[in-house]
């Protein structure tokens, strides 16, 4: 079933963080927004004329441990369109409450490299409401653009734990689904590529260079209110941190998807594994170092 969206135009990307207090605003009884999981929302937003900020291209690159150049690292249009995301999920006509999704995959898909020079029309829209068997899911679609050619795709799947599809919703015989890109994560043999060593003081300072401060993140309190032991590593950190074994092997058109499993609580020892198929296509997994059968995240990554 086809969702036609309208997409408002804004003057700039909106600050991500007054989007997550419009986020908590929405789950305070007579004040929120009053959610239906039935439809798709028709809201969307796109903002023309974007450029990068350098140093805060540094930044995120700085706190990934991906290469500074003149090339975009390929997850970082994500920090960019974020609070597009959030805008998105936060309009009165969204199925959702933001406010303890869990970001449950993600896929990107790229036609050439990024650059500093280009300038970029960014549009995000959601799709795709659908049960899930824990929850309901919501794809959130990003497309970048360059003179009008999508160069730059990403969907990314979010979860709300707990809720249900609308009795009146056409979605609601839909089979429920488990939510992988990748099915199940095949157990990993031999040494690590790489052992990542990650501190809370990582993760904020990642968290800063983003934008994304959500309290499960940067704030022990927090991450306990949401059911975690303590803080957790943001998922595109860790999206992003596996792409430090394929530095300068990363096709120009590409697509990368990765299923997330167990989040990383923080401070950690995360072990990269990462394989190479005979078709080219690069397996790779983060798995908790002391107990390598806990999985954090699976990921793939072929050329186009």
């Amino acid at each position: 079933m086809s969702n036609t969206v309208t997409y408002k135009e804004l003057s700039s990307i909106p600050v991500l963080m007054d989007e997550y207090r419009n986020a908590v605003k929405d789950v305070i009884p007579g004040i929120g927004e009053k959610r239906s999981a039935k439809e798709n929302p028709k809201t969307a937003y796109e903002v023309k004329g974007v450029t990068v900020d350098i140093a805060h291209l540094a930044a995120y690159t700085s706190a990934t441990g991906l290469r500074l150049g003149n090339e975009l690292p390929l997850t970082y249009p994500y920090v960019l369109s974020f609070p597009l995301v959030m805008k998105v999920l936060t309009a009165s006509d969204s199925p959702l409450n933001a406010m303890g999704l869990v970001h449950l995959n993600n896929k990107i898909e790229q036609k050439r490299p990024l650059t500093v020079e280009d300038t970029f029309d960014i549009r995000v829209h959601a799709d795709n409401l659908r049960p899930q068997n824990k929850g309901v899911l919501l794809d959130l679609i990003t497309e970048v653009s360059v003179d009008s050619d999508v160069v730059w795709t990403q969907t990314s799947a979010f979860l709300s734990k707990g809720a249900k599809l609308s009795s009146s919703s056409p979605y609601k015989d839909k089979p429920a689904e488990d939510g992988r890109l990748l099915g199940t994560a095949e157990a990993t043999e031999g040494t690590p590529t790489s052992t990542i060593r990650v501190t809370p003081e990582d993760i904020k300072v990642y968290a800063e260079a983003s934008g994304d401060k959500n309290p499960i993140h940067v704030s022990n309190l927090g991450a306990k209110a949401f059911g975690f032991p303590g803080t957790i590593a943001h998922g595109m950190w860790s999206t992003a941190a596996a792409l430090r074994a394929l530095e300068g092997l990363i096709p120009d058109a590409v697509r990368y998807e990765i299923d997330f499993a167990k989040p990383v609580v923080l401070p950690a020892s995360v072990a990269l594994f990462s394989s190479q198929g005979a078709n080219g296509t690069w397996e790779l997994q983060l798995r908790k170092a002391s107990k390598l059968e806990t999985l954090h995240a699976n990921a793939k990554l072929e050329e186009l």
